[in-house]
């Protein structure tokens, strides 16, 4: 067993050394970016996904990776953004978390300057942060922790970060994500504001960003884009994260059976009147009369306007509707005509 897995690994080492020599070009180191994160897993359904923050602009388009089926990457500290292609690649081709963080840095010579957390899709999950990364600086994979210089390797979850000010940060993050109930991104978001408000990086903050990956989760079920949510500059990151990804369920996610209720003659006549109104949207929707008769005109009307309004992937077909929708049509149509006094 051992000699057949020793041939595995250096099966999938030869594959990315091929990787590395004949595509140099996808392989270029970044400049420092230090900051904290978390890698995660979610076994009931398969998600995987990165949460970070950062005093550097635009951290999205260099820290995290992840792919569906396959894991989930944060490359960091002085980055070697190549990791993360690399990472799922090596992962994708049967390489453990564990095998593939160790192939990454065993073949990188500035391998003391990075910082990278990995998961797989079964779990497994490993940290490394190098000698060279600036203080404090250092990661846990699961309940087993790193500090500089070590590979740390467990399961579920890899958090790490570097110029923090403490090791509180990667602690509460590290405890917040195992104890917060709800998806993946619920708990990476959480995971990541709770290790912003216990002390985060030591320069303050800038961008963040969070990234989940679901088979067939986007917009139009095509793609496994569930969630990607980009900061690029913002005093406060954290904040705009959690605003941002607010925004994200409503317009993006799918109605759940929970949130579903009849649209009575109350609700009928309430929405007839918001579509009626002309000078709402600079458009009539409805031109029925208000009656609270939930008809097949003032259907196509609520249908029309929840395309207006950006509300795709929650439209029906019946005589119900999503009550966060119903909530938000009422919000904004409130604020719209108290802007109007």
């Amino acid at each position: 067993m051992r000699t057949a897995r020793t041939l595995f690994v250096v099966t999938i080492l030869t594959q990315f050394l091929f990787l590395v020599v004949h595509s140099p070009q996808k392989f270029v180191s970044h400049p420092v970016v230090s900051t904290f994160s978390i890698a995660a897993f979610d076994p009931g359904n398969g998600d995987v996904g990165v949460a970070v923050q950062s005093k550097f602009p635009n951290v999205r388009p260099v820290v995290p990776w992840a792919e569906s089926g396959v894991g989930a990457v944060a490359t960091q500290s002085f980055a070697n953004v190549s990791f993360g292609p690399k990472g799922l690649t090596l992962m994708r081709n049967g390489a453990t978390a564990e095998e593939a963080l160790s192939i990454l840095i065993a073949n990188d010579s500035l391998r003391q300057t990075r910082q990278v957390g990995i998961v797989d899709a079964k779990g497994h999950a490993a940290s490394w942060t190098g000698n060279e990364c600036f203080d404090w600086a250092g990661g846990t994979a699961g309940e087993n922790w790193g500090g500089k210089g070590m590979q740390v390797t467990g399961k579920g979850f890899a958090a790490q970060g570097n110029i923090l000010v403490g090791k509180e940060t990667v602690e509460a993050m590290a405890r917040v994500f195992e104890s917060t109930k709800g998806s993946l991104a619920d708990r990476l978001v959480a995971s990541l504001v709770a290790g912003g408000k216990a002390g985060g990086d030591r320069r303050g903050e800038e961008s963040a960003a969070l990234l989940v990956k679901r088979k067939g989760a986007g917009y139009d079920g095509t793609t496994d884009d569930y969630i990607d949510i980009s900061i690029y500059d913002h005093p406060k990151p954290l904040q705009e994260l959690e605003r941002l990804y607010k925004l994200h369920k409503l317009y993006f996610f799918r109605t759940e059976a929970k949130n579903l209720i009849s649209i009575d003659a109350s609700i009928s006549k309430e929405l007839q009147s918001i579509l009626k109104d002309k000078a709402y949207k600079g458009m009539e929707f409805y031109a029925g009369p208000v009656n609270g008769t939930f008809d097949g005109a003032t259907k196509k009307a609520l249908q029309d306007f929840m395309g207006w309004e950006n509300y795709d992937v929650r439209i029906r077909d019946d005589d119900k509707i999503d009550k966060e929708v119903l909530e938000d049509i009422r919000k904004n149509y409130a604020e719209w005509k108290s802007r109007k006094r």
